[in-house]
C-alpha cells in the first residue's frame, strides 16, 4: 500500500507542476482536479475526502485571510500615492541603473528576512520594490528570483522554522545546530549579489535590446501587475496624507513582525483605519476595496485550493509514503553518499514534498539509513538543509510563495520556468562548499 501510495503521490504532484508551468488551466483547476482524482484512486471515499478538505483548509485559512487584506492594504496603499516618493527616491539614488536595484533587492530581501518570515519578507518587499521594476522595465519574475534566494539563505537563522524542525529529530540544541550554519550563510549572500549583479547585466542588455534606451525616469506607465495600477489615478492620491498613511503602514508591518496579531487581523485594521483617513464617504471607502477584491479573492481561492491539495497529500499519506520509498530506490552503491544525493536532490524535493514531510518524514529515514553507513547526523542534517532551504521559495507547497505571487499580480508557472534552476543550482553550489570547508562529512 505505501509503494502504491508514493506513486500515485509522486505523479500527483508531476502532473500538478506540469500543469501549473504549462499554464493550460489556472492554478486553481491544476491543484482541485489531480489530487481528488488520485485521492479516489488510492481508495478513499467521499466523508474522507471531506476531512482531508477540512484539514488541508484549517491549515491554509490564516494565510488566505491574511492574503485579502493585505493585497486590498497595499493596494489603497498604492491608490494614495505612498510609493511614489520611495519609487523616485530609489530611482535617483540607483541612478536608474538595473544592476544597482538588483543588488539593493538583495540588500533589502537578506534584512526583511532576519525576522524568520517568509510572508512579511514578501510583504514588505514586493509592495515598495515592485513599481520600481514596472518603472524600469525590469522583469518582475528577477524580483521574486531575488527576494525569494536571498530570504531562503537567510531562512537558516534558529527561528526561521527548518533549523527549529532538524533540532526536534535530533534533540539537540538549536542554536548549537545553527552555528556552522552562519559561513554558509555569508557565503550565500555573498554568491545571491553576484547573481544579481550577472542577472542585472542580463536584463539590461535585455531592456536595450526591447525598448532601445533604459531612461524610464519619467515615465508614469505601469504594467497592470497585482496592486500596481496600469494607470495613475491622481484623483486617489493623498499627498497631504503621505506620512499618515506611511505610519500607518510601518505599525501595520511592526505588528506583524513582531508576531503581536495573526497576520489577517493587522492587515484587517489596517484597512479598517486606511479607509477613513483617506477616502471620507462609505461609498468612495468600498470603491476602493471592490477595485482590489478581484486579484484579493482570486489568489485567497488558489490559496483555498492548495489546501485541499495538502490536505489531501498528508490525510492519504502520500507524502510519508513518497519520503519513506525515496531513499531506498538508489543503488546500495551509493548508499555510503547518500547525504550527499538527497542534498543535491532538496529542490526538486521541494516540489514534491511539504516543509513537515520533509524535516519530519524524510529526514529521519535518511538519517537513521546514513548511521547504518557511519555518516554522522549532523553531516545529514546539514546536508538536507542546505540543499533544500535555497528551493524554498520557489515551491508551490509554500504558502509564502503564494503570497508573493499575489502581490506581484504573477503566475507560478512562470515564476518556475523562471527561477528553479538558478535556485538548484546555488542550492548545489552552498552544498558543496560545505563539503569543500568541512561543514559536512563524505
Amino acid at each position: 500500500m505505501f509503494l502504491s501510495l508514493s506513486i500515485i503521490g509522486f505523479l500527483t504532484i508531476i502532473i500538478i507542476v506540469a500543469l501549473l508551468i504549462s499554464g493550460r488551466v489556472s492554478p486553481l483547476v491544476a491543484m482541485v482536479i489531480p489530487p481528488i482524482v488520485a485521492a479516489f484512486i488510492a481508495g478513499f471515499n467521499f466523508e474522507e475526502l471531506g476531512e482531508f478538505f477540512s484539514s488541508g483548509l484549517s491549515s491554509v485559512m490564516n494565510v488566505a485571510v491574511m492574503f485579502i487584506f493585505a493585497i486590498i492594504f497595499f493596494g489603497i496603499m498604492q491608490d494614495v500615492g505612498l510609493f511614489e516618493p520611495l519609487i523616485n527616491k530609489m530611482i535617483a539614488l540607483s541612478k536608474g541603473n538595473i544592476i544597482v536595484v538588483a543588488v539593493i533587492t538583495v540588500i533589502i530581501a537578506v534584512v526583511a528576512q532576519l525576522d524568520g518570515s517568509g510572508a512579511s519578507t514578501f510583504l514588505i518587499t514586493i509592495p515598495a520594490l515592485l513599481p520600481l521594476y514596472l518603472r524600469l522595465r525590469m522583469n518582475p519574475y528577477l524580483l521574486l528570483l531575488l527576494v525569494g534566494g536571498s530570504a531562503a539563505v537567510i531562512n537558516m537563522i534558529p527561528w526561521g522554522g527548518p533549523l527549529g524542525r532538524v533540532a526536534s529529530v535530533l534533540e539537540t540544541d538549536v542554536t548549537e545546530l545553527w552555528y556552522p550554519l552562519i559561513t554558509i550563510q555569508i557565503i550565500g549572500v555573498v554568491l545571491m549579489l553576484a547573481l544579481a549583479v550577472f542577472l542585472g547585466f542580463r536584463e539590461k542588455r535585455r531592456i536595450l535590446k526591447q525598448y532601445g534606451t533604459l531612461d524610464f525616469t519619467n515615465d508614469d506607465h505601469a504594467i497592470t501587475q497585482g496592486v500596481v495600477s496600469s494607470e495613475v489615478d491622481t484623483s486617489l492620491q493623498r499627498p497631504k496624507l503621505l506620512w499618515i498613511n506611511a505610519i500607518v503602514t510601518v505599525l501595520v508591518i511592526g505588528i506583524l513582525v513582531a508576531g503581536i496579531l495573526p497576520a489577517g487581523l493587522a492587515f484587517l485594521i489596517g484597512v479598517a483605519i486606511a479607509l477613513p483617513i483617506n477616502y471620507r464617504s462609505p461609498k468612495e471607502q468600498m470603491a476602493r476595496v471592490q477595485a482590489h477584491a478581484p486579484n484579493a479573492l482570486t489568489m485567497a481561492s488558489i490559496i483555498i485550493a492548495a489546501g485541499l491539495f495538502l490536505g489531501i497529500l498528508n490525510g492519504t499519506g502520500m507524502l510519508t509514503a513518497i519520503a519513506n520509498n525515496a531513499v531506498h530506490i538508489l543503488p546500495s552503491a551509493l548508499s555510503s553518499y547518500l547525504h550527499i544525493i538527497i542534498g543535491v536532490l532538496g529542490v526538486p524535493f521541494d516540489l514534491l514534498l511539504s516543509t513537515d514531510a520533509y524535516y519530519f518524514a524524510l529526514f529521519p529515514v535518511v538519517e537513521q539509513i546514513g548511521l547504518s553507513f557511519d555518516i554522522d547526523s549532523l553531516s545529514t542534517a546539514y546536508a538536507m538543509i542546505i540543499g533544500n532551504i535555497v528551493g524554498t521559495f520557489v515551491s508551490p507547497l509554500a504558502p509564502a510563495v503564494w503570497l508573493a505571487l499575489g502581490l506581484s499580480g504573477l503566475e507560478m508557472g512562470k515564476h518556475l520556468k523562471y527561477s528553479f534552476f538558478w535556485m538548484w543550482g546555488l542550492s548545489i553550489t552552498l552544498l558543496f562548499i560545505a563539503v569543500a570547508i568541512g561543514i559536512i562529512a563524505i
